[in-house]
C-alpha cells in the first residue's frame, strides 16, 4: 500500500442485514481499489476500509448513494483508524454482541433480475414461483426470531441444493446471503387443491389456476403475507358471486394487473402514482376510473377509484401472464375477520367461498395485508400501512424508554418502541372478534421477540369498552398511560415531522371517546406532546340508536334537521323523509328530544353521513365510512358558492351545523344536482375551519395547523384545507408516513406516553 493510504471505520445503521449491503460494500472496495473487511454486527455492519483518501471518499459516497434496494441507511458514523496492511478486502463473520438493533427489512416486490430469470426459457429458475434474490422477496412474514439467518425462518424447511448453496456462498452473487434462495429442486413448491383440499392432478398448477379462473370460479391464492381471493375482474358473475360468498355487499375490491399498459385500459395514472404503482413496496394505489371501464361495476359500485396494485411475487406474474385484464386480489377472509395465512385454516375458513385453492408449502409465520396509499394533497397518503413498508420504524424526534402503544379499536395497529425508533405494527383490523384480538396479541409477542423490546410502559385508548383497552389495564407490573384519541391522532402528526407544540390541531373522524364521556370527532385543538386543550368542536348533536347511527345515516339526518328546524322538520319536502314514514320519524324524534339511547358526538364524520342522507344519497352503509366516501365521490370538482356558518363562543368555539344544514335543504328542494350540493358542502367545510384558524391564530399566536383523523382519508377534504390554509400563511402538516385514520393511532400514543413520561 502507498505510504499515504489511510484507514477509516465506518459503522452503519439501519436496515443492511439480509439485503446484500456486504456484498455491495464487498465489490465497492475492489471497484475504489481499497483493502479491509466487513462484518455485520448487533447494530449493523461495520468496515474497516484502507487507501487513499480520495478514493475512500468516493467509497463512502458511493455507499450513502448507491446502496442496495432493499438498505436503508439510519446512521453513519466514521472514524480514524491505524492502518493494519490488509492484503484485500473480505467479509468476514458476524460479530455478536449483547444487544441486537439492526432492523429487519420488509417484504418487498420481484426484482426485474429475477422476472427476466422467470420468463427465460434457458434459466434454470424458468418459471419457478419462488425465485428471489438478496434483493427481493420475503422478509418480514417469514422471519420467527433473530438473527435474520435462514434456520430462524420458514425456509429451515428446505435445505438448499449443491447449486443454490454455492450461490449463497458466493460473495460476488446477488444470493449471497439471500435467506429465502431455492430452486424448483430445493425449495417450496405449489398445487392446486379443490374447495374440500384435494389435490388436482395436473402438470401445471398455476396455469390450471389461471384456466379456471377464466372460467368464472374463484381462487383462494397462498400469497407472501396470506391468503388472496382471486377472481376475473371483468367477470361481473364471478364478482357478485365471491361478493355473496364473503359477505362483502359494497366496499371496493382490490384488483392486480400485469403491468401498467393492462391498467391504462380501465384506470387513468399520473407520473406520482405509476411511481407509487411501480416501487418496490407494490401497495394498492387508488386511480380513477375511465369512463366507461372494462372492469365489472361491481369491483367498486358507485365509486370513481379503482384499487389497484401490480404483482409483487413470482407466482402473481405466472398467474396473470395468460391473459387477463385484471384479476380481483382482495384478502382471503370473510369481512371482519383476520386474512387467513395457514392452509388448514384457510380451507376451513374460505372453503365456502373458494371453488379452488392455490397453495404451497412455505410457511408464512406473520399475516401482513396488502398496504393501501392514494396521491392526494400533493403527497403519498396512507390508507393502510402494511406489506411492504412494515417494519421499517419512523424515527422520533427523541429518545424515548421501551413503549408499547396498543392503538385503537378500529384500523388497529400496536407500536413499539426502542430508543429513537419506533416500530408501527402492520394492519391489524378491527376489533371486534376474538380471531382479529388474537391477531393482535400475536403481534405484540413477535414484536417484542424479533426487536427483543420489553416494555416498560403501555399506552392505550382511553374508551373503556375498547378490547385494546382492556388488554392493556390487564397487563399488571408495567406502568399505565391512557391518552385521548384525538390527542393521539395530532400526536402522531406530529411525531412524523418531529415537532415540537404548541399546534393548532385539527383532528376530524367519525368516533372518539372524549374527556367528557360524549362522542368526540370534530376537534379543534391546541397541542403539545404531552396535553392538550380544546379550544373549538363541532355542536353536540344526539346519535339515536347510538352505534345504529353509523351503519344508518338516515338517524342522524333526522338529528341534523331536528337540530336545524325543530318539529317543523317533518313538514320539509324531502324524498327521504317520505322514505322513512312518520312511525319511525316519530320514535327517532322522541329519542332525540328525551337523550334515550341518543348520545351526544361532536363528530365530523356524522355529518358528513347526515349531508349525504339529506340529499338522498345513502340511507345505509355496509361498511365504516360509505356514506361519507360516496359523498366525496360525486362532488363536483368546484363549488360557485359556499353555504353559511356559524360558530358560538360558550368557552370555546362551538360550531352550529344548522346554517349548513338549512342551505342543503333548500338546495335539495330547488332541484340542484346533487354533485353541486356535496361540492358546496365540501368548500364549507373547508372555508369555516381555515377560519377558525385564522381566529385561534390572533388568540394564541399559534401559525402551525396539523390535520389528522379518518375524515382527511377525504382527497377533496384534505387539499382543499391545505391550500385554504397557506393562503392564510399557515404552515401546514400532514401524514405521509402513518395513515391519518386510527391506523397511525398507536404512533401518537407513544408520543404522547413518552413527553407524560419525561414530564
Amino acid at each position: 500500500m502507498a505510504n499515504d493510504d489511510v484507514a477509516k471505520k465506518i459503522d452503519v445503521n439501519g436496515i443492511v442485514q439480509g439485503v446484500g449491503f456486504r456484498p455491495f460494500v464487498f465489490q465497492l472496495a475492489h471497484h475504489y481499489g481499497l483493502k479491509g473487511e466487513v462484518a455485520n454486527t448487533s447494530h449493523g455492519v461495520s468496515i474497516h476500509v484502507e487507501g487513499s483518501p480520495d478514493r475512500i471518499a468516493s467509497f463512502e459516497s458511493d455507499l450513502c448513494q448507491k446502496h442496495p434496494p432493499l438498505a436503508h441507511i439510519v446512521e453513519i458514523s466514521r472514524q480514524t483508524e491505524s492502518v493494519r496492511h490488509y492484503p484485500d478486502f473480505s467479509i468476514v463473520h458476524s460479530r455478536g454482541e449483547t444487544e441486537m438493533s439492526t432492523l429487519i427489512s420488509p417484504d418487498v416486490s420481484i426484482c426485474e433480475d429475477c422476472r427476466r430469470e422467470l420468463f427465460d426459457p434457458n434459466d434454470r429458475r424458468f418459471h419457478y414461483p419462488f425465485i428471489n434474490c438478496t434483493n427481493c422477496g420475503p422478509r418480514y412474514t417469514i422471519i420467527d426470531d433473530i438473527p435474520y439467518d435462514r434456520p430462524k425462518t420458514s425456509m429451515r424447511h428446505f435445505s438448499m441444493c449443491p447449486v443454490c448453496q454455492a450461490e449463497y456462498d458466493d460473495p460476488t452473487d446477488r444470493r449471497f446471503h439471500a435467506q429465502p434462495n431455492a430452486c424448483a429442486q430445493c425449495g417450496p413448491h405449489v398445487i392446486l387443491c379443490d374447495h374440500r383440499g384435494n389435490e388436482v392432478r395436473t402438470q401445471d398448477p398455476i396455469q390450471k389456476a389461471a384456466e379456471v379462473l377464466k372460467q368464472g370460479y374463484i381462487v383462494a391464492v397462498k400469497g407472501l403475507g396470506g391468503y388472496h381471493l382471486a377472481a376475473d375482474a371483468e367477470n361481473t358473475d364471478a364478482v357478485v358471486r365471491l361478493r355473496k360468498r364473503k359477505l362483502r355487499e359494497e366496499k371496493p375490491f382490490a384488483i392486480m394487473s400485469y403491468d401498467l399498459e393492462h391498467i391504462r385500459r380501465y384506470a387513468d395514472m399520473e407520473a406520482d402514482e405509476i411511481k407509487i404503482l411501480t416501487s418496490i413496496q407494490r401497495p394498492i394505489v387508488l386511480l380513477r376510473k375511465k369512463i366507461p371501464t372494462c372492469i365489472s361495476d361491481e369491483v367498486a359500485p358507485r365509486n370513481k377509484y379503482l384499487g389497484v396494485m401490480l404483482p409483487y411475487t413470482p407466482l402473481h406474474y405466472l398467474l396473470l401472464k395468460p391473459g387477463f385484464i385484471a384479476l380481483v386480489m382482495t384478502s382471503g377472509n370473510l369481512s371482519e375477520e383476520p386474512i387467513a395465512i395457514e392452509d388448514d385454516d384457510a380451507f376451513k375458513r374460505l372453503g365456502e367461498i373458494a371453488d379452488f385453492f392455490l397453495v404451497h408449502n412455505r410457511d408464512i409465520y406473520l399475516r401482513s395485508d396488502d398496504s393501501i396509499v392514494r396521491h392526494s394533497g400533493g403527497a403519498q397518503r396512507f390508507i393502510r400501512r402494511s406489506r411492504g413498508f412494515v417494519p421499517i420504524p419512523v424515527f422520533l424526534k427523541n429518545k424515548v424508554p421501551p413503549i408499547l402503544a396498543c392503538g385503537a379499536q378500529l384500523k388497529n395497529t400496536i407500536c413499539i418502541t426502542k430508543n429513537d425508533t419506533a416500530f408501527l405494527s402492520q394492519h391489524i383490523g378491527d376489533l371486534e372478534n376474538m380471531a382479529t384480538y388474537d391477531f393482535f396479541q400475536l403481534t405484540i409477542d413477535h414484536l417484542q421477540r424479533i426487536l427483543e423490546i420489553t416494555p416498560e410502559i403501555i399506552a392505550y385508548d382511553m374508551h373503556p369498552d375498547y378490547l385494546s383497552t382492556q388488554y392493556a389495564e390487564q397487563r399488571p407490573d408495567i406502568q399505565k398511560i391512557r391518552v385521548q384519541h384525538h390527542h393521539a391522532h395530532i400526536a402522531s402528526c406530529m411525531a412524523e415531522h418531529k415537532l415540537d407544540g404548541p399546534v393548532i390541531g385539527m383532528s376530524f373522524d367519525g368516533t372518539g371517546y372524549g374527556l367528557d364521556h360524549t362522542v368526540w370527532g370534530g376537534e379543534v385543538l391546541v397541542v403539545e406532546e404531552h396535553a392538550f386543550e380544546r379550544v373549538g368542536h363541532m355542536a353536540y348533536i344526539g346519535m339515536p340508536g347510538s352505534t345504529a347511527a353509523i351503519k344508518e345515516p338516515w338517524r342522524m339526518a333526522l338529528s341534523y334537521l331536528q337540530d336545524a328546524y325543530g318539529s317543523d322538520f317533518r313538514n320539509l319536502d324531502l324524498k327521504l323523509l317520505r322514505e322513512i314514514g312518520s312511525q319511525k320519524i316519530t320514535v327517532i324524534s322522541e329519542m332525540i328530544s328525551k337523550t334515550v339511547n341518543s348520545p351526544l358526538t361532536s363528530s365530523l364524520g356524522r355529518l358528513f353521513d347526515g349531508v349525504a342522507a339529506i340529499i338522498g344519497l345513502r340511507h345505509r352503509v355496509n361498511f365504516e365510512g360509505q356514506a361519507a366516501m360516496e359523498l366525496e365521490m360525486l362532488a363536483a370538482d368546484s363549488a360557485d358558492a359556499i353555504y353559511d356558518y356559524e360558530w358560538i363562543t360558550d368557552n370555546m368555539y362551538k360550531i352550529l351545523p344548522a346554517p349548513m344544514i338549512r342551505g342543503v335543504v333548500d338546495d335539495v328542494q330547488n332541484g340542484m344536482a346533487i354533485a353541486e350540493i356535496s361540492a358546496k358542502f365540501h368548500w364549507t367545510v373547508i372555508r369555516l375551519f381555515a377560519d377558525l384558524c385564522d381566529v385561534i391564530r390572533k388568540d394564541r399566536d399559534l401559525n402551525r395547523v396539523v390535520l389528522s383523523g379518518g375524515c382527511f382519508q377525504n382527497a377533496t377534504l384534505l387539499t382543499g384545507l391545505i391550500q385554504a390554509l397557506e393562503k392564510k400563511n399557515f404552515q401546514v402538516f400532514t401524514h405521509q408516513q402513518v395513515p391519518a385514520n386510527d391506523g397511525g393511532i398507536a404512533l401518537g400514543q407513544v408520543q404522547v406516553a413518552a413527553a407524560r413520561f419525561r414530564s
